[in-house]
């Protein structure tokens, strides 16, 4: 998909915020903004089915362990 540049003003509290909410979520500020909007306009489950990847990948060692835990019956 094409990349259109768009440029916006925000006041310094708005820029913190979403600076540290893009690095709190690993991503970049532009993908933050992406994302916020991709919401807005109705594609929250494309969004949803994302985050809950990067969460699966994330925790993915955790889980891993917890079932395989419990698959051998070791809990």
């Amino acid at each position: 998909m094409a990349k259109t540049q768009l440029n916006v003003r925000v006041d310094e509290g708005t820029a913190r915020a979403a600076r540290e909410r893009a690095t709190a979520r690993g991503m970049s500020v532009n993908r933050y903004i992406e994302e916020l909007v991709r919401q807005d306009a109705g594609e929250v489950g494309h969004t949803f089915v994302e985050a809950a990847a990067d969460f699966m990948k994330q925790y993915e060692n955790v889980f891993a362990e917890e079932l395989g835990a419990d698959r051998e019956g070791r809990r």
